[in-house]
């Protein structure tokens, strides 16, 4: 199976604390991968190192072959990686449509002078950024909603738009982070379902969840990190049944401790 994403030999630190030390990891094309762990192993550091939102101490992040160090966020994008946060990080005031096609922004070939006077290469590029911007919400379901602002959205809405406007990006990789995090029952199921229908479509994705139940039941495969190091990596079944995995992580829900970093 080909790889898409590999991190070799990746450490962090923030001053004396080893957040990440010697992560190993291969994420492979066109499945959906977790990274599951307690508060604080370092989970949301190693995708703000993937995306360029921090610098690795040590080690080599490359993404379809090619390292990604030195790259800026921007540049990551480009490449063909695209993430949401925790933080739901979207423009309330803005419709959905206008949400989604803020992230198309990098494929659009018109100006400011075709958005200034409304040039006929403007006016269909528009349009085309429209259409794509409903199909987008369409996989959602939330394309009934296109013209309604954000603010209107209930809070799994807004996770589903924030995931669309991921999408706007084109990426072959998708991170996600917290996808369901604050979402009830039925919302999780939902998600559930669209996530798998955003991999049928040629995707690849990559999240992070304390929901174990979401995760085992969507993640082909799984690494598991603890105090920095990835200590356990297979099916849900195998994860499920792992003795450290069990003693770090699933058999103790009173972990919360965080880094620095992670409890920004």
């Amino acid at each position: 199976m080909t790889t898409m994403l590999q991190l070799e030999n990746v450490s962090r630190h923030f001053g004396g604390l080893k957040v990440l030390q010697d992560v190993n990891l291969d994420i492979p094309q066109g499945g959906i991968f977790g990274l599951i762990g307690p508060n604080g192993a370092g989970k949301t550091t190693v995708f703000n190192l993937i995306t360029g939102l921090l610098p690795p101490t040590g080690g080599t992040i490359r993404f379809q072959g090619e390292a990604l160090a030195g790259r800026k966020p921007h540049q990551i994008t480009q490449a063909g990686i695209a993430r949401t946060f925790q933080n739901i990080r979207l423009f309330k005031e803005m419709s959905l449509l206008d949400n989604v096609i803020v992230g198309m922004h990098r494929h659009l070939r018109y100006g400011p002078a075709g958005l200034l006077l409304s040039l006929g290469g403007y006016r269909a590029e528009e349009r085309r950024a429209r259409d794509r911007a409903r199909e987008l919400l369409s996989w959602v379901r939330l394309d009934h909603k296109a013209d309604d602002t954000a603010d209107n959205l209930s809070y799994g809405e807004q996770r589903k738009l924030e995931l669309a406007r991921a999408l706007a990006t084109e990426p072959k990789l998708l991170l996600l982070d917290e996808p369901v995090a604050g979402m009830n029952a039925s919302e999780k199921t939902e998600l559930m379902r669209e996530i798998e229908n955003i991999k049928a479509r040629g995707y690849t994705i990559f999240m992070i969840e304390h929901d174990m139940r979401f995760v085992m039941g969507l993640c082909e495969e799984i690494a598991v990190l603890n105090f920095g190091r990835i200590i356990a990596r297979g099916g849900p079944e195998q994860i499920r049944n792992d003795p450290q995995v069990i003693e770090a992580y699933l058999g103790r829900e009173d972990d919360d401790a965080t880094t620095p970093e992670e409890s920004a």
